[in-house]
């Protein structure tokens, strides 16, 4: 099922701009080396999301989609005043590594005659804003954030090397052609950096008619809707997640002591997992739909909140048992009912107080989503936070059904 992404479903092209922004890209494409499959076609119909690159024959895995030549992005360093910007570098740094990104965009946004003109043509309403955004004189901050969203959502970082782990992150760029393609967790396009282009492949068959979807990462739902403004709903994001805080175990385990001498072990252990770095007050477990991704965590913490008080005493003097991992503790899905009766009940109550701090329960929740008339009523915005909290609810319903 594909998901509805940053814009809604189009039907067919629409006016304003350029009489053929479609044709003016491919033209553009052509004149900059841009090379995009006979197999393909940049579209509005049949998409999840404005335009898109939707098969027009049949694809088969490893062939290329689309390549385009280092020339022809858009970052700090080919921009028209990619000079400058190199100059001020230093003036420019900041913790995200955008500003010089978004300077570039603001000054070819408003360039009469950008070479990327083409390119803008097809983007979300930017491409034809008409304010003199490269004026000092002018402060939008409406104009600033949509500069931001836009770079959040559809700028591209090119990994480091293995031998390049200690450098700076690449800064982001622009990828003209592949930044068409929407997001979905199974994606069928892949996107490969080599020294002269980037290449978008297919990794999957691709049917005649069906989209063509890059990945955005590995991202749960509320990072979605946080970074892109959509997400995808239950079960289809294979990639989304649900949080257990960490307090909240503390706070389930601290149920289960009587007297006062056990609730101040308790805390020995919680400080104790403290000092290893395997919990802290702001953290969170992350559960996913087939494993926990905080594996490590979350195993050291059923461990040491639920071993007796002489194991955990030894635990403490030999500090820590070294890598001794068992097979009948790793913490995938159809590993927890193998787990001790401790750590699942433990467990078990974590999933319970964590369901409580939702103002709803998941039958609300499904009943809304299976009532048509009733889910139409709601704004985007409730829409897109009711399907985040019905995966969330989702997963821990799973696992609480698992550790039963």
């Amino acid at each position: 099922m594909a998901t509805q992404a940053k814009r809604g479903r189009v039907a067919g092209p629409v006016g304003g701009g350029h009489a053929d922004p479609v044709a003016g890209f491919l033209s553009w494409c052509r004149s900059v080396g841009l090379e995009l499959s006979a197999k393909v076609a940049v579209t509005r119909q049949g998409t999840v999301a404005g335009y898109g690159l939707v098969a027009q024959e049949r694809v088969e895995p490893g062939e290329l989609l689309l390549a385009v030549p280092r020339a022809a992005l858009l970052s700090q360093r080919t921009c028209s005043i990619g000079g400058l910007l190199e100059r001020e570098r230093g003036a420019l740094q900041s913790p995200s590594g955008w500003v010089p990104l978004l300077l570039a965009l603001l000054h070819e946004l408003q360039a009469p005659a950008s070479r990327w003109s083409p390119y803008f043509a097809l983007w979300p309403e930017l491409g034809r804003l008409g304010h003199p955004m490269f004026c000092p004189r002018v402060r939008s901050p409406e104009l600033y954030h949509q500069l931001v969203a836009l770079v959040m959502a559809y700028s591209f970082q090119e990994p480091l090397e293995e031998e390049e782990d200690e450098k700076e992150p690449n800064p982001p760029l622009m990828v003209p052609a592949a930044d068409l393609l929407n997001h979905v967790a199974n994606h069928n396009a892949n996107l490969e950096y080599s020294p002269n282009c980037l290449r978008m492949v297919a990794t999957q068959p691709i049917p005649k008619g069906h989209e063509i979807f890059n990945t955005y990462g590995q991202m749960a739902n509320w990072q979605l809707i946080h970074m892109y403004g959509f997400v995808e709903p239950y079960p289809d994001n294979t990639d989304d997640t649900a949080d257990i805080q960490m307090v909240t175990v503390r706070e389930a385990a601290l149920q289960g002591t009587k007297a006062e001498a056990e609730r101040l072990l308790l805390y020995e252990r919680w400080d104790y997992l403290c000092k290893l770095e395997m919990v802290g007050e702001e953290g969170a477990f992350v559960i996913g739909q087939e494993e926990v991704l905080t594996e490590e965590e979350l195993t050291t913490t059923l461990k040491v909140l639920c071993m007796p008080a002489e194991e955990f005493r030894e635990f403490k003097d030999q500090d820590g048992w070294g890598n001794d991992e068992k097979e009948e503790d790793s913490l995938t899905m159809r590993n927890i009912p193998k787990l001790k009766e401790s750590w699942r009940q433990l467990l078990r109550d974590s999933v319970l107080l964590t369901l409580k701090t939702y103002a709803t329960d998941l039958k609300a929740e499904q009943d809304l989503l299976s009532n048509k008339a009733g889910y139409a009523k709601l704004s985007w915005r409730e829409q897109q936070a009711l399907q985040v909290r019905y995966g969330q609810k989702m997963i821990l319903h799973q696992l609480l059904e698992l550790t039963g």
